[in-house]
């Protein structure tokens, strides 16, 4: 009998996985598509080997295997970055990025991304997530909220166009 892991529902054409140095250029193209204020490629590079960098990977439906190959531009369609970080003597899990590819956006790749990344945190113990977000952000927003994620407060002209951005947090 086969079991399917939660993030590879029957019918998925979208796998996510720990990301590999081969997945650095897709992730990093992404990156710099979707933010105004881009990371740098050494910041992934910093990140390999953490469990919480993951990456979603298309899959061809038509073939049962998978054909995408690892760090194929054209199929790795978002990441997430997330790590634990100490705080007042406890652990904090932090969602630092993440992104989907624009002509993935709205078909959930990003949700399966986060429920992911909450699983891996989670298993590092943490009492709770936090993540900053932009304020004009609405989208990401939503789909924290959606995830149980709350506002907690303001940090005033966080990114470089002087935006503020919304600290929100989750408790486990």
């Amino acid at each position: 009998m086969t079991t399917v892991p939660a993030d590879e529902e029957a019918g998925s054409d979208v796998h996510v996985r720990e990301a590999e140095r081969a997945d650095l250029l897709a992730v990093f193209h992404i990156e710099q598509e979707a933010f105004p204020q881009p990371w740098p490629f050494s910041a992934f590079e910093r990140f390999l080997d953490e469990p919480g960098f993951l990456v979603a990977q298309v899959r061809d439906d038509a073939d049962s295997r998978e054909t995408a190959t690892v760090g194929d531009d054209g199929r790795v369609v978002g990441y997430v970055v997330a790590d634990v970080v100490p705080e007042h003597g406890d652990s904090l899990g932090h969602i630092k990025d993440i992104a989907v590819a624009e002509e993935c956006r709205g078909q959930g790749v990003g949700r399966r991304l986060l429920q992911r990344a909450l699983t891996v945190l989670a298993t590092e113990s943490v009492g709770s997530v936090k993540l900053e977000v932009r304020e004009s952000n609405d989208t990401a927003r939503r789909l924290y909220r959606g995830f149980g994620f709350e506002r907690r407060g303001r940090l005033p002209g966080y990114y470089s166009n002087g935006e503020d951005a919304l600290v929100m947090v989750r408790e486990f």
